[in-house]
């Protein structure tokens, strides 16, 4: 297998201001819960198995509930989201795999019925965060789990 560049390394800088940039977006005034739904989408669409295992396990830390984290991949059949839950995640959808057409109007309009001007700029900020650390974890490839120890994931009992 071959070595894969190791970004924290080879771009502190650049990394210490993507990690800035996302604790920032943590502390926005969007709930904990939406933010942990949209990393965990978004590493879903990206395929970004490190980042996938890493916000399941802060979910769960983080109190949510199990199936919610299994229904993720099902959100819009799933009876266990709010149509609030459910406007942030079609949006992550639109800005993660952005076809031709954009963001549609029946999209933002969705959105625009459950967050403010200003959370959807938020909202926006944190799909765009996770979409990058997605796109630095997948060309890394590092390995699902191997930093639980480090970020305190592997008291999220799920081994």
């Amino acid at each position: 297998m071959t070595t894969r560049a190791n970004h924290f390394q080879t771009v502190p800088v650049l990394i210490n201001t993507l990690v800035e940039a996302s604790q920032a977006s943590h502390k926005s005034s969007l709930e904990g819960a939406i933010k942990n739904l949209v990393d965990i989408r978004a590493s879903q669409l990206n395929g970004c198995a490190f980042c996938l295992d890493m916000h399941l396990k802060q979910g769960k830390l983080r109190g949510e509930r199990e199936l919610r984290l299994y229904h993720v991949a099902i959100w819009r059949e799933s009876p266990l989201f709010s149509a609030k839950e459910k406007a942030a995640l079609a949006l992550t959808e639109a800005l993660t795999h952005i076809g031709s057409e954009g963001v549609t109007d029946e999209v933002y309009r969705h959105v625009r019925e459950h967050f403010s001007e200003v959370e959807i700029s938020e909202l926006t900020f944190a799909i765009a965060t996770i979409n990058a650390w997605n796109r630095l974890q997948i060309l890394a490839q590092m390995t699902p789990g191997s930093q639980d120890a480090a970020y305190g994931l592997d008291r999220a009992g799920l081994q």
